[in-house]
C-alpha cells in the first residue's frame, strides 16, 4: 500500500483522493517494443494462480522463484526479517538504472490478491526486461528490481515497517545507482499518472518526453498529484532521482475488489513503452 504523505493533513477528498474522475480513454503507442499481452499474462497468473501474496507468505515465496526465472541473470538478495529482493540485470555503463515494483500484497484484507497494487508494476518490470535487451548499445546498465515487504504487516505501520524491500536495496547499493523508476498501479483502466509530487521533477520530464515519442503523452499529464511515501521514497531521500509512475485515485485500492476486471492490458501497454522509450534514450 502506497500511502499519500500528506493525506494526515489535509484529509483524502482534499488531495483529491475521493474517488477515480472519468478520464479519456488510454492511448494507443505508435511503437511496438513491449508485449502487453504477455505482460497481462504474468499479471493474471499471480492474482489467479498465488491468490493472496503477503510478504514472507509462502504464496508469495513460491512466486518469487517464478520471477527470477523470468529477469535476466535473475536472483535473490536478502532483505531483513527473511524477506528478499528479485533482481535481474542488464549490462551496461555506470551508474546502474532501477526499475522496480514490489510483488508481495497487502495483509489485510485477507483477501486482498492486488491486481494492480503488486501484480501490475510486476508483471510491468518483467515485460520491461524482455524490451530492453533488444536495446541499442552504449545505454546504462539496468537493473529490474522486484521489492519484497513493500506492504507492511498485519497491523504494522507502513512508515516504519513498510518499503522494507527498497530501503535493504538503497543500504546496499546506493553508491551503485544514478536513477530509479518505480511501477506501482500502472494497469487500471482509465489511466491517468501525473508527476507524484516526491518524483524527481527533471527525470519526470524525460518521461514525458519520451512518452510523447511513442505517442501516449496524454496518459501522463503535465499536472502534480500529492506525495506518496512508497519504494522509490529510499531512493530519493538518499539523493536518488527517483519517480513514482502510480494513478493514486485508482477507487479499489486496498480492497479486495483489486482484481483482474478491474485492470487493462492497454496501460500496461501505455507505460511498458513510455519506460522503455525513456530507457532507449538514456543520455549517453
Amino acid at each position: 500500500m502506497a500511502l499519500l504523505a500528506v493525506a494526515l493533513a489535509c484529509g483524502l477528498s482534499a488531495c483529491g483522493i475521493g474517488g477515480q474522475a472519468a478520464s479519456a480513454p488510454v492511448p494507443t503507442p505508435t511503437v511496438d517494443r513491449f508485449d502487453e499481452r504477455r505482460s497481462f499474462a504474468l499479471l493474471r497468473e499471480q492474482v489467479e494462480r498465488y491468490g493472496p501474496r503477503p510478504a514472507g507468505s509462502p504464496a508469495s515465496r513460491r512466486l518469487a522463484t517464478r520471477l527470477r526465472r523470468l529477469l535476466p541473470g535473475g536472483r535473490f538478495e536478502a532483505v531483513p526479517g527473511g524477506l528478499r529482493n528479485v533482481v535481474g540485470i542488464l549490462p551496461g555503463r555506470a551508474p546502474a538504472v532501477v526499475v522496480g515494483a514490489h510483488y508481495d500484497t497487502e495483509a489485510l484484507p485477507r483477501d486482498f490478491v492486488g491486481a494492480n497494487d503488486g501484480a501490475a508494476g510486476t508483471a510491468a518490470v518483467v515485460e520491461l526486461a524482455r524490451a530492453l535487451a533488444r536495446r541499442p548499445p552504449g545505454g546504462p546498465e539496468v537493473r529490474f528490481v522486484l521489492f519484497d515487504g513493500e506492504e507492511e504487516p498485519a497491523g504494522g505501520d507502513i512508515f516504519t515497517q513498510g518499503t522494507r524491500g527498497s530501503r535493504a536495496y538503497v543500504a546496499r547499493h546506493r553508491e551503485e545507482v544514478g536513477a530509479m523508476v518505480l511501477l506501482d498501479y500502472v494497469a487500471n483502466k482509465g489511466l491517468s499518472l501525473p508527476r507524484e509530487g516526491g518524483s524527481d521533477a527533471d527525470l519526470w520530464r524525460r518521461l514525458r518526453a519520451a512518452a510523447k515519442r511513442v505517442g501516449v503523452q496524454r496518459a501522463f499529464p503535465d499536472e502534480e498529484a500529492g506525495e506518496i511515501f512508497d519504494d522509490h521514497t529510499a531512493f530519493a531521500q538518499a539523493g536518488i532521482p527517483a519517480i513514482d509512475l502510480i494513478d493514486f485515485d485508482y477507487p479499489y485500492r486496498d480492497t479486495a475488489k483489486d482484481t483482474v476486471d478491474k485492470v487493462s492490458p492497454r496501460s500496461l501497454d501505455v507505460v511498458g513503452e513510455a519506460v522503455a522509450e525513456l530507457i532507449r534514450s538514456w543520455p549517453r
